[in-house]
């Protein structure tokens, strides 16, 4: 899996607002986790950070009710600079600047925008600025109401030519069953081909802030796979886990989603990897 990396020299970090959540309250202590993994990654990778939580955010200082869309807009647009401003102090504490990008779909079906917002984000990458991405909730909605910003960091990750999209949220891996209901469930660790069934199934909440649960992040790696990306799906309870697969190489918890075309490689990779993991723990 090492090998697999070495190719991988630009990456986005999609984290979902069911991490940026605790009890209706922004978890700092997550974020403060998060900004110093992405000042880890920061050391190996170019990093795009695309972030949700603006909702929930602006949710801490007004209670509107969420049912009605133009209140999820308002609260967004409290929720954004709160947001942004917990982001801008942690990432200070690691000598890291960051920078707010808005962008909706449809900025990236225009080129003339689509050529503005890749300008300027390859002179804030140039710089070592973290740009941080959320989409423009006051102006769109197809990612307030269902995707959690899951597809938009697909998008993102292709337009802007990422190697790889990290999602990082409540669920851990694509598994072979419901692991909430299904205590046999397996990860899936490598995936070439998604079941068109499970693209089309109705999308629901992982919890009362976020929207799209598995459903989203599945479109989300399909439309990678059909334009040759590809993307990590792991915990970002456990950062750990990502940490080991990015920074070290070892493919414990997390399903990657990669293309049939390089898969031999990476299978290999994978192979080799646990047979080396086996042979150190029996040692």
């Amino acid at each position: 899996m090492a090998d697999f990396l070495k190719s991988v020299k630009r990456i986005v970090v999609k984290v979902g607002s069911s991490i940026l959540v605790d009890n209706q309250e922004i978890a700092a202590p997550r974020i403060e986790a998060l900004c110093k993994f992405v000042a880890e990654l920061q050391s190996t990778y170019e990093v795009i950070l695309v972030t949700s939580g603006a909702v929930a955010a602006g949710y801490t200082k007004k209670e509107l009710n969420k049912s009605f869309v133009p209140n999820k807009q308002a609260l967004a647009s409290m929720g954004q600079p709160l947001l942004m401003h917990m982001y801008y102090t942690e990432f200070q504490k690691h000598g890291i600047l960051c920078a707010q990008m808005l962008l909706a779909a449809y900025d990236l079906d225009s080129r003339k925008r689509t050529v503005n917002a890749h300008n300027t984000m390859e002179v804030l990458i140039g710089h070592k600025v973290i740009p941080i991405i959320n989409e423009n909730d006051a102006t769109a909605l197809d990612e307030l109401v269902f995707g959690d910003n899951d597809r938009l960091s697909a998008l993102v990750a292709h337009y802007f030519k990422a190697d790889l999209l990290v999602i990082l949220s409540d669920i851990d891996g694509y598994y072979t069953a419901n692991p909430r209901t299904c205590a046999d469930a397996q990860v899936r660790r490598v995936v070439h081909e998604i079941n068109p069934d499970e693209l089309v199934a109705e999308a629901t909440p992982n919890n009362r802030f976020a929207t799209g649960g598995i459903v989203t992040k599945l479109q989300a790696a399909q439309f990678l796979l059909e334009n040759g990306g590809k993307m990590y799906l792991s915990s970002g309870f456990q950062l750990e886990k990502a940490r080991d697969f990015l920074l070290g190489g070892h493919h414990e918890l997390g399903t990657l989603f990669c293309p049939r075309v390089p898969s031999t490689r990476v299978a290999a990779d994978l192979s080799a990897n646990s047979h080396t993991d086996a042979q150190t723990h029996s040692t």
